[in-house]
């Protein structure tokens, strides 16, 4: 019997949310500004979505947008956000400090760790932005956190398999390695069949229409024109497609 694979869905929005857990998936990993690759949701948003979702919520800690290099200032919010996560009842957090030179900072994200337990920490895709991503994996390990995110340093992970390959060998069962980055219905079963990862990362949100009838031509508030009536959002019957995708991959194998 082939092992079942767990599907972990980005979401910014409680319509997402609300759409991956109808769909299927096991956990949702919850962000705001998902157009700056995400950071740390609302309270609000945390909590309204803990109000409506029995699957596991991992909410990202992550102050700001940019690089994984924090201030002190910076850190203590990460600090702060965790222990608001513990008391809105999320499940598990994700979060990743990388140092000056490109290692995984150890000791703070150590802290942040032993801080968030007893819930499940995932270290992100910072990762993938590290000097050396298989001392990265052993730096990781030591930090204690239970899950790694990862593409294999690569834009897409379909790119990086023989690397996600090779960390899922190198970490021998010490960490959950999590394959994301751009894994969609087409690529996932070979992403999974090649590295052997049991869980995967996905977004699968798609452009969603603005009910706003009257828009302004001539003005933006955003970084982008007009990205005031553009937003994507998660389908239930996307995230229902990527698990039949995979449950297809598993009964071919046993067969």
């Amino acid at each position: 019997m082939g092992k079942q694979i767990a599907v972990e869905v980005c979401v910014d929005s409680v319509a997402s949310a609300v759409a991956a857990e109808r769909g299927g998936a096991q956990r949702i990993e919850l962000c705001s500004d998902l157009l700056e690759g995400g950071v740390t949701p609302s309270v609000g948003l945390l909590g309204v979505v803990r109000s409506k979702l029995s699957i596991a919520i991992h909410p990202i800690i992550r102050p700001r947008p940019g690089d994984f290099c924090y201030s002190d200032a910076e850190f203590e919010s990460m600090l702060r956000d965790i222990e608001i996560a513990k008391s809105e009842g999320a499940d598990g957090v994700v979060l990743g400090i990388l140092e000056e030179e490109g290692n995984v900072d150890v000791p703070r994200t150590r802290q942040l760790v032993e801080l968030a337990r007893p819930l499940s920490v995932t270290f992100h895709r910072a990762f993938d932005m590290s000097a050396d991503l298989f001392r990265a994996l052993e730096d990781v390990c030591a930090t204690g956190a239970d899950r790694l995110l990862t593409s294999g340093g690569e834009q897409e992970c379909l790119q990086g398999v023989d690397t996600v390959a090779r960390l899922v060998a190198d970490a021998g069962g010490r960490i959950k390695i999590m394959a994301g980055g751009r894994i969609g219905i087409l690529n996932a079963p070979t992403i999974v069949e090649h590295t052997g990862v049991t869980e995967i990362h996905v977004g699968l949100a798609t452009p969603v229409r603005s009910p706003m009838v009257h828009r302004n031509p001539r003005l933006s508030l955003g970084k982008a024109q007009g990205r005031e009536y553009q937003r994507t959002q998660v389908s239930e019957e996307s995230v229902r497609a990527l698990i039949r995708a995979l449950s297809s991959r598993t009964e071919a194998k046993v067969d």
